[in-house]
């Protein structure tokens, strides 16, 4: 439940002009980085308010959850990019491999190869981000860094997918280069991948309150919920 479960297109110009604030400061092309808004828990009517203003890219955590929203949605479904960026079972892709256009959070070999096979043979390749597991926080998911040129092989031969970059949820800090250091970390990890003759073009890092240190390490994709659409009720 929001404290405040009212969307306001104040809210979101004032993240896009961080965003933007944040790029120009950084000396990057202005656009480059994408706001995915992260639209858990949020009904659908002020996710459609929130389109209207202009949000494009949307992100959810949980399935059962997303499901019924997008399908309140489908008539604005041309205008919209799906994000699936909460942890998925294997025996949950389907219905995300059927619904989503982006899934950021493939960190095992048996996710995506049922991703590949469950993805529609006429519909475009699914764009996916390896996570990767930054810090010592057992609740997170992700790859090893040390298991990530292995991975990203195996998912690079996949046929219905488009392996894009890389994605990370670091442990929550209040320093700016602590938050810096984690970022550079996935930064690295990319170029080190793209070294051994990948092409990845994404870093999906950064929320609400730290999409200014990852913008300044690289972010191409910032996940945005609570600057958006306010504070949630544990």
């Amino acid at each position: 439940m929001l404290t405040n479960p009212q969307f306001s297109p104040s809210s979101l110009a004032a993240v896009r002009e961080r965003v933007e604030q944040a790029t120009r400061a950084a000396g990057r092309p202005s656009g480059s980085v994408t706001l995915i808004g992260v639209t858990k828990t949020q009904p659908a009517a002020i996710v459609a308010a929130a389109i209207q203003a202009g949000l494009r890219d949307l992100g959810e955590n949980y399935l059962q959850e997303a499901l019924p929203k997008q399908q309140a949605l489908a008539d604005v479904r041309d205008r919209v990019i799906w994000h699936y960026i909460g942890q998925l079972q294997s025996n949950k892709t389907r219905p995300v491999a059927e619904n989503f256009d982006w899934v950021h959070t493939v960190d095992r070999l048996k996710v995506a190869q049922r991703l590949s096979e469950q993805r529609a043979f006429h519909g475009p390749a699914l764009n996916v981000c390896l996570q990767v597991h930054l810090g010592d926080e057992a609740t997170k998911g992700g790859v090893d860094p040390t298991d990530l040129l292995e991975l990203a092989t195996a998912v690079q031969s996949l046929p219905k997918l488009s392996l894009r970059g890389l994605m990370c949820i670091p442990p929550s800090s209040t320093d700016v280069q602590v938050q810096r250091g984690y970022f550079a970390t996935l930064r690295r990890c990319r170029d080190e991948l793209n070294q051994h003759g990948f092409s990845l073009d994404t870093l999906s890092m950064g929320m609400s309150a730290d999409l200014e240190a990852a913008i300044m390490e690289g972010a191409t994709h910032v996940r945005i919920g609570t600057a958006i659409f306010g504070e949630r009720m544990k």
